[in-house]
Parts: structure tokens; sequence; C-alpha cells
């Protein structure tokens, strides 16, 4: 039976107001979640293992903890070892270690940050954004959305501005409810989100 509840700890409020939309449309019913936005990278790494720490204490064996954060600039390999080592010394199983799916906690992370994953259905940007041209993803600069070059919100905030929104510049809180609401997560090319999205599926299988 799949978990009946999941914990979402992500670095900002952004990333809640993406998740929010998408899984209340995706996961099945009966499954609830609650997400737990920090303010940036830096402050969910530091609080990270205690915070798993006060989890083992818990957490329902058939729970589940899904830790998500952007790549930016830093190392893959790098980020995703100090990720490991915080589950690990907080006494949790996690999926990388666990193998199948009698895992507690699975660590992800958006190469290089959100707004890739938008990149990687571009079907959902048309529908949040109308009058934005089908045809931008087919641009040679956002053929693989996790080497998206100079920045990814950059990128999509140029995107938008070049047929006419944003001119103020992107308000992200606003567009990741936006793009919630209309993501398919079957129909996302990011290779990064499509790792994310199959521990989802997993843990609710």
């Amino acid at each position: 039976m799949g978990a009946p509840h999941i914990e979402f700890l992500v670095e900002e409020p952004s990333m809640e107001a993406f998740l929010k939309p998408l899984l209340r449309r995706c996961l099945p019913a009966g499954c609830t979640f609650r997400i737990h936005a920090h303010q940036g990278k830096l402050a969910l790494l530091r609080k990270l293992e205690n915070r798993l720490r006060g989890y083992a204490s818990f957490l329902p064996e058939n729970h589940r903890i899904v830790v998500v954060v952007d790549l930016d600039k830093d190392q893959c390999d790098q980020l995703k070892s100090k990720l490991e080592e915080a589950c690990a010394h907080a006494s949790l199983k996690p999926k990388r270690a666990a193998g199948g799916s009698q895992w507690q906690v699975v660590t992800r992370i958006a190469i290089e940050e959100l707004e890739a994953w938008y990149f990687g259905d571009w079907g959902a940007v048309c529908k949040a954004f109308p009058k934005v041209s089908p045809t931008v993803s087919r641009r040679s600069r956002y053929g693989n959305t996790d080497v998206i070059q100079g920045g990814t919100w950059e990128a999509f905030e140029r995107v938008l501005k070049e047929f006419g929104y944003c001119k103020q510049g992107l308000p992200k809180v606003q567009t990741a409810t936006a793009m919630g609401q209309h993501m398919e997560p079957e129909d996302n090319s990011s290779p990064s989100f499509q790792v994310f999205w199959q521990a989802i599926t997993e843990a609710v299988a």
C-alpha cells in the first residue's frame, strides 16, 4: 500500500507554491501532504539534520519525507552527499540505501533550479501564459532543460518578457502557482523533474 502522507522540506516559498497545486491534482485520493518552506537553501541545509532527527522520533512507518533543493552553482555530487549525510545522521532510511520501497526519506535536486522544470513542460507554460509561443521550447538553447546557460529563472523571465509578461520582473511565487496548476508530470522532459516525480510515484504506489 502506498504512503498515506508525505512531508516535503523545500528551500523557498516558490517551490511550495509550485508543489501545492501540482500535488493536489496528481496525488491519489486520500494521500495527504504538508510542505515546509525555508528562507533559502542555506537555511534548509543548516536545519536539515535536526529536523530529520525530530521526524525520526515519531514518523509512522508508512509516511515519507521528500527533501528538495535547487542545485544553483553547487557541484551536484557534493550537494547530494551533504543531503544524504543529514539523512543518515538522523537515523532515517534514505531511498538511496534502503532498496525497494521501504525507505523513509528521499533527497532530490532541481537542476539547476525550479524554473528549469517549467521549460520541461512547455505546454503547461502556454496554458499558464497564453501569449507565449509554443515553438519556444524548440530553440536550441532550451533543448536540454538541465543545462540551460545563464540561469534558468533569468531565461524564463526573458521569454515571458518577450511575449509581454513580467514587465516588472518575474513574480516567482505567482508564476510557480500558475505552473503547478497546469503541469502534467508525465509530459515533463526535464531529467531532474522526472527523477523527483519517480520518487513521488513510488512513494504512493
